[in-house]
């Protein structure tokens, strides 16, 4: 099979879908790898380290071109055009997206399997993993820039000095995203870590694995408590595939100080804050009741070195799978065949198709 990885356009997005070392493989296996000029180098990536590997370089338009399209982030209107009978792999987080992505795909036949809602055999997310883990890292760390007076934040730096511990982060949501941020948080030696979740079985192990950890069961009463002294609220509530759920209101936006901070990770699913919207690494915060919102939809693409490694290490078998043994090999494997949203000008995952008012098939 042909295999094609574009240079990704999305703003400060400089990782990629497939390394040097990922080409030499899929040459190994006998398929023709067509990597566009330049997809590599944000994150080190040199064109000759592909011609190395085996690899073809092309124009966007020929990397496109192919039976299997292997990317990072969703394909953008610059690229709709490219779009046909191909299968695409790639996160698209369809639910907390312009609708109109998704019927680019249906009316271009495009086959979309999305990392994000691929399980393994214990219903797990191993594609969404380790992306989630970078930015639950980044999130409390962004927080804490963005708390600096300098950016108009209350001046609370989230850490211990001289042995006193500052700062209350409350991170709504206890996945990957969730126990990153927390410790994180934990790690600088931040006063107070309070975890919302739901997750009562795993409360005590996450107490004891994070340092200064609090685990409240999440209600809206409880989060609502917990605000109004809160320095950063990272924002990581996951659905799989559906609009994330609008779990914090404006009005608990509003009873946060002046100069806090939200980072909201959710927000490729659309957000879980109410006040929350979209950014870029361009432009990444805006300023609703007093408090500082960073919603950047590609975080990870902020560190594409350490992110393209963690990505491609989970992708790559997958991938193999597709470019060796076509959609059956997808479909033999429950899990896998989770990962397809959109096929045949139809959309196969149900929650995607109710977030977007579609009828699934």
């Amino acid at each position: 099979m042909q295999v094609g990885v574009p240079k990704e356009i999305k703003d400060n997005e400089n990782r990629v879908g497939v390394t040097p070392d990922g080409a030499a493989e899929l040459v190994a296996h006998g398929h023709e790898v067509v990597v566009e000029r330049g997809a590599g180098s944000g994150c080190g990536f040199a064109d000759a380290d592909y011609e190395a590997a085996g690899a073809r370089l092309a124009d966007a338009a020929e990397a496109w071109n192919a039976g299997l399209v292997v990317k990072v982030k969703e394909p953008l209107e610059a690229e709709y055009g490219f779009l046909s009978d191909q299968i695409v792999f790639a996160y698209f987080h369809l639910a907390g997206v312009d609708e109109a992505l998704t019927r680019a795909l249906l009316d271009a036949g495009t086959t979309a399997i999305a990392y994000e809602t691929v399980e393994d055999e214990k219903g797990r997310l191993p594609l969404l993993a380790p992306m989630s883990a970078v930015a639950g890292s980044m999130a409390t760390l962004m927080g804490n820039y963005y708390l600096a007076r300098f950016n108009s934040g209350r001046g609370m730096l989230l850490g211990a000095i001289m042995g006193e511990r500052y700062g209350k982060v409350v991170v709504l949501g206890d996945g990957v995203v969730g126990r990153h941020a927390a410790q994180v948080a934990g790690a600088l030696g931040a006063r107070s870590v309070v975890m919302l979740g739901r997750a009562t079985d795993r409360a005590r192990e996450l107490e004891r694995s994070i340092p200064r950890l609090k685990y409240v069961y999440s209600t809206p009463e409880s989060l609502a408590a917990e605000l109004p002294d809160t320095d950063l609220l990272v924002g990581a509530v996951l659905v799989k595939a559906a609009r994330a759920p609008r779990i914090v209101t404006g009005e608990m936006v509003g009873s946060m100080p002046e100069g806090s901070v939200i980072v909201d990770v959710s927000i490729d699913q659309g957000g879980c804050v109410a006040t929350s919207r979209p950014t870029s690494h361009s432009d990444p915060v805006f300023v609703v009741h007093g408090v500082t919102h960073y919603c950047v939809t590609n975080m990870p693409g902020a560190y594409p070195r350490t992110s393209t490694f963690a990505l491609t290490a989970a992708t790559l078998p997958y991938a193999l799978e597709i470019a060796d043994g076509g959609l059956d090999a997808v479909l033999a494997d429950p899990g896998f065949a989770k990962g397809i949203n959109v096929q045949g000008g139809r959309i196969t995952y149900p929650a995607v198709a109710e977030a977007l008012g579609f009828v699934s098939s």
